[in-house]
């Protein structure tokens, strides 16, 4: 059976139907959202309030935050008032509206984390142009642009999404409207989306990881020209953070949207989406907080003060 986009509702199966599963996992998913909230808007306030942070590596760290703060709201508190919620219906205007801002805010956090490497490129590399390579304006074209590589995405992808119909039952398999399960649905072809999903996520996917690995091999190549291993530790322990970031945010979303459909069990895939989607986004802040020396100094002294 089919139905029309603007009269389809869809019901988000979640991640499991066991009572007392539901509860724990409604504790644990709270807990990973309050610190993912605290720790990103304290991250940022902390960059916003102390001086010796308003640099462009801290105001691009600074978008991250708040793209990981959206990034985790769009699906958390939908997946908390789900798992306390025996009907779990979403029209399919709420849906498009979830897939669209996921894709937006996903496809900037690749740019964002792009912009970084080439920020470390430029500071490590080229020190002597950095504050006007690095400009402000230069800083915030380059946030615009990694906004509106978003925007493109979102339009192509949720525009083809609009025009398909989708069979009964209309249920999809995840804790939200991700898009690999909600092609699965369609009954019209869909080979048109699942071209631009592949096309567009791996275009946004490939060119940031190109600009990343561009970044980093000629940062390497500096770093081992560094006579002193002081200067050659002080160098690297810059980039150490966003390394990190980069292959724990790459990994999960290269295997979940460099395919047109789903691969692997439904429990493999969802906990992949947990990861990339929720432990992510918390966990960012505190490994830009507990391994970056700069921050830690303005932390405590902010501490000492208020004491």
């Amino acid at each position: 059976m089919e139905n029309s986009s603007t009269e389809t509702e869809f019901i988000l199966l979640g991640m499991t139907e066991n009572p007392q599963l539901t509860i724990l996992l409604f504790g644990v998913f709270f807990i990973v959202y309050t610190i993912t909230v605290l720790g990103n808007l304290g991250l940022m306030v902390l960059i916003q309030v102390s001086p010796r942070l308003h640099t462009p590596m801290y105001f691009l760290l600074s978008n991250l935050s708040f793209l990981d703060v959206c990034f985790s709201s769009i699906t958390t508190p939908k997946t908390l008032t789900n798992l306390l919620s025996h009907l779990q219906e979403v029209s399919f205007l709420g849906c498009v509206t979830q897939m669209s801002l996921f894709i937006i805010f996903a496809s900037a956090e690749c740019n964002v984390l792009a912009s970084m490497a080439y920020d470390r490129y430029i500071a490590i590399c080229h020190p002597l142009v950095y504050h006007i390579t690095m400009s402000r304006v230069h800083c915030l074209l380059l946030i615009a642009g990694c906004y509106l590589g978003g925007l493109i995405n979102m339009v192509a992808v949720t525009t083809s999404i609009t025009q398909l119909t989708f069979c009964q039952p209309r249920a999809i398999p995840h804790f939200f409207c991700d898009i690999p399960p909600l092609l699965a649905l369609a009954c019209s072809d869909s080979w048109v989306t699942q071209i631009l999903v592949v096309g567009c996520g791996g275009f946004t996917l490939v060119t940031s990881v190109v600009v990343i690995l561009v970044s980093y091999m000629s940062i390497i190549m500096t770093i081992l020209g560094i006579p002193s291993p002081f200067g050659k530790q002080k160098a690297f322990s810059t980039c150490v953070s966003h390394l990190t970031t980069v292959g724990l945010y790459y990994g999960t979303t290269m295997y979940t949207y460099l395919q047109p459909s789903q691969h692997g069990s439904q429990a493999g895939n969802q906990m992949i989406s947990v990861f990339y989607t929720m432990v992510i986004p918390m966990l960012n802040p505190l490994i830009y907080s507990l391994r970056n020396q700069e921050v830690k100094a303005v932390l405590w002294k902010i501490l000492r003060n208020s004491l």
